[in-house]
């Protein structure tokens, strides 16, 4: 491919129901075992809504990988990256930098976000253009609330949820019955935050973005905490902040599932038929945000006792007690990819972050919304996310600074949790450095986490 900062490179695409390009494909099968690669570095985008964004992110990532494995090491490296159909809100910042303000912007949804909802969504127009007015007129009306809802049902609830549900959920597994509870849809595969009091989940969310935004140097977001304190307590207006939130999330929910059925029923064979090829590569994934939820869900996709070499989560996008075997407020139920690492003939690594608000902030009240567990309570770390507090309730598993992953003794397999908060910092809300993740110091982790080149 052209333009790209490493060679060989290949690009693997899949569509919503997990369905690879075929042609894609063996064309990898093919020129890897000709060229006799020693080590393949398979990379998954999270929420990005074109080709192009990916492709963006994979070039500048993998740009420091040559450099840092110098002209003579011992490695033959090749690099893949996955395309799969997610979405992002075009008021995110992309790889950390701000995304300049448009002047004189209404509140509302912008046009770029509404054209990715409606491929997102296809035959979804009608509801995607009434769900722009009202968050753009923001009605002080409790009856357009519930309305916003009743729409976004409509949305989200979409034909194949139901069956994909078990790629939904990452801490519903019974480990005493070894069945799937899919608690946080109702029976027709519809997020429960939808079922809730639209109003009181609107506060939710509103408060968090409040909370979120405080975080961030008022020079940055261009206006003040007080302005924000304002905004939300000015009658029905901060409840459509929240609003325009729950759209952001339950469109990420979708995603979610998404990503479990994309790394399961279709990276993963594709990653078993690269594994049985002959002279086959050893194998590293990695996955920014729902990718490492993709990535991780693949290793339960790989056929017979196909394993992989490595996995890196850059600020991953799920339970940090996906791993567990059992979790700590529910001794009956473990995670929903406990099994996962045992394909993994290496580490498994998650770099988290502090200074991620995505995770940090907005994912456990997603979480708590969404019926993820019985619970309420504020402040509860069963709703955490693995890409801003790392893996959790993992028997042996590891934690280490940036430092330390950079300069001492890598470990050699089991769970590790790398702390980045040092490099992974810039950023503004709601994802503040959810996607702060190109940096040379990320792709020595993942060098040293695959023992290539010997790191």
């Amino acid at each position: 491919m052209t333009g790209m900062s490493v060679r060989p490179y290949w690009e693997l695409r899949f569509d919503a129901d997990g369905d690879v390009d075929v042609r894609q494909l063996d064309r990898l099968l093919e020129q890897t075992a000709q060229r006799e690669l020693t080590d393949l570095v398979v990379f998954s985008h999270g929420w990005n809504n074109t080709r192009a964004m990916a492709t963006r992110l994979y070039d500048r990532f993998f740009a420091p990988f040559p450099e840092l494995l110098g002209e003579a090491g011992p490695a033959r490296l090749g690099y893949v990256g996955v395309v799969w159909p997610s979405m992002r809100f075009a008021d995110e910042s992309l790889a950390g930098f701000p995304r300049e303000p448009v002047p004189g912007a209404r509140p509302g949804l912008d046009a770029e976000t509404r054209r990715a909802l409606e491929t997102v969504f296809p035959g979804r127009q009608q509801i995607v253009a009434r769900l722009a007015e009202l968050l753009t007129e923001r009605p002080e009306r409790l009856a357009a609330l519930d309305e916003f809802a009743v729409l976004m049902r409509g949305l989200v609830g979409v034909r194949g949820l139901v069956g994909a549900a078990g790629h939904a959920a990452d801490t519903d597994v019974d480990t005493d019955t070894d069945t799937d509870t899919d608690t946080d849809t109702d029976t027709n595969g519809v997020p429960a935050m939808f079922g809730e009091d639209v109003a009181e989940v609107c506060e939710r969310f509103a408060a968090a973005l409040t909370e979120a935004r405080g975080k961030t140097d008022t020079e940055d977001r261009g206006r003040t905490g007080t302005e924000d304190r304002a905004l939300l307590d000015s009658g029905l207006g901060g409840l459509w902040d929240g609003a325009h939130e729950l759209l952001r999330q339950g469109t990420y929910y979708v995603m979610k599932r998404r990503a479990g059925t994309v790394g399961r029923e279709g990276l993963g064979p594709a990653l078993g038929a690269l594994a049985a090829a002959r002279s086959a590569p050893r194998l590293h994934l990695i996955g920014h945000s729902f990718g490492g939820r993709l990535v991780s869900y693949a290793l339960t996709g790989l056929p017979g006792s196909a394993t992989v070499a490595s996995v890196t989560l850059l600020q991953g996008a799920f339970s940090h007690y996906a791993f567990a075997e059992r979790l700590p407020h529910a001794a009956g139920r473990g995670g929903a990819l406990r099994t996962a690492p045992h394909r993994v003939t290496g580490p498994v690594v998650s770099c988290h972050s502090r200074h991620d608000t995505a995770l940090g902030l907005l994912y456990p009240v997603a979480s708590r919304v969404s019926g993820d567990d019985a619970s309420l309570l504020p402040g509860d770390t069963r709703w955490g996310a693995i890409g801003y507090d790392g893996i959790h309730a993992v028997d042996g598993s590891r934690r280490v600074d940036l430092a330390e992953a950079l300069d001492g003794p890598f470990p050699a397999g089991g769970c590790v949790s790398v702390d980045v908060s040092e490099v992974v910092r810039h950023g503004v809300p709601p994802a503040g450095a959810h996607n702060d993740i190109c940096h040379a110091e990320l792709a020595r982790v993942v060098l040293r986490a695959g023992r290539i080149g010997d790191g």
